[in-house]
């Protein structure tokens, strides 16, 4: 259960998606400097299907930077040629970018894989290596309850071990609710020869119906216990919220105690829900010491 120190005093890191609005982009730029408090190690930024947000994800990224925070653009893979691959990478390197996140990502609609001489992370990852050197510090997926594309865990797990040994750098967890299911993924990943941080990504839960949803798409559990109790408030925000809150802050300060490296928060755009959280960690940790 014991794992590998980041080497980052900062236990936190926060994901953003790039908004398609004006509006929403100056809202984004709010709900950063809410949550700045939390003083992340770093905040990153997803990646459409075959590059569909590339421009918002890099507009993103430069907001990000100007507010004086770590910015980590990912990078998807499936349906991009390498030499477009190596033009967003030049293009980062020249902006002092210094990490990336590198995941396969989905097939763009109307495409064949036959289309994509990038078919998985694995690739991606190898690319980057041999075209950027040590430049930039590779951040991947890992998923504690089997992605859900895999036809079995030992699959699921070679793939990510691949992925590792191609030269990632540190792992981002699909969220989860069951802490045994991410140490499970740790202790197997390590008697693999795995040495590297796997952090622990985590939603707040804000809204039932939204969550269900996600975690059917995604293959992440949605533990039975939680479910009912969410279904039980029915159309009762602030019940969901507190009841949310509590159990999203258990888990987090449950890993933190067993000696997760990091926790990173999936906002969904949202300062509060993780910055509650995070004072409520802290408070608990000042209480302690």
């Amino acid at each position: 259960m014991n794992q590998i120190n980041t080497g980052e005093s900062r236990f936190f890191s926060l994901e953003y998606f790039p908004p398609r609005e004006q509006a929403g982009r100056e809202r984004l730029v709010a709900t950063t400097k809410q949550l700045l408090e939390m003083d992340p190690a770093y905040i990153s930024v997803t990646y459409g299907a075959g590059g569909s947000t590339r421009e918002g994800t890099e507009e993103t990224v430069q907001m990000i930077s100007a507010l004086g925070c770590e910015a980590v653009p990912h990078l998807a893979c499936m349906g991009s040629q390498p030499k477009d691959v190596i033009e967003i990478l030049d293009n980062y390197r020249a902006k002092g970018i210094r990490n990336i996140v590198a995941l396969r990502g989905d097939l763009p609609s109307g495409m064949g894989l036959a289309d994509s001489p990038l078919r998985y992370a694995t690739d991606l990852v190898r690319l980057i290596r041999e075209h950027a050197g040590d430049w930039f510090s590779v951040k991947v997926a890992a998923y504690p309850e089997m992605h859900p594309q895999a036809d079995s865990f030992d699959e699921d797990l070679d793939n990510f071990v691949a992925k590792v040994d191609a030269g990632a750098d540190m792992a981002i967890t699909q969220y989860f609710y069951n802490a045994d299911a991410y140490w499970d993924f740790v202790d197997r990943a390590q008697a693999k020869g795995v040495n590297i941080p796997i952090v622990a990504g985590i939603m707040p839960i804000t809204n039932y119906t939204k969550l269900a949803r996600f975690s059917k798409m995604c293959g992440a559990e949605l533990p039975r216990w939680i479910a009912k109790r969410l279904e039980s408030y029915g159309d009762d925000v602030q019940s969901i919220l507190a009841f949310g809150h509590d159990v999203v802050t258990r888990l987090c300060d449950d890993l933190r105690r067993h000696g997760a490296p990091g926790i990173h928060f999936y906002t969904l755009n949202q300062a509060e829900p993780a910055l509650k959280i995070w004072r409520a960690l802290q408070a608990k940790y000042i209480a302690k010491n």
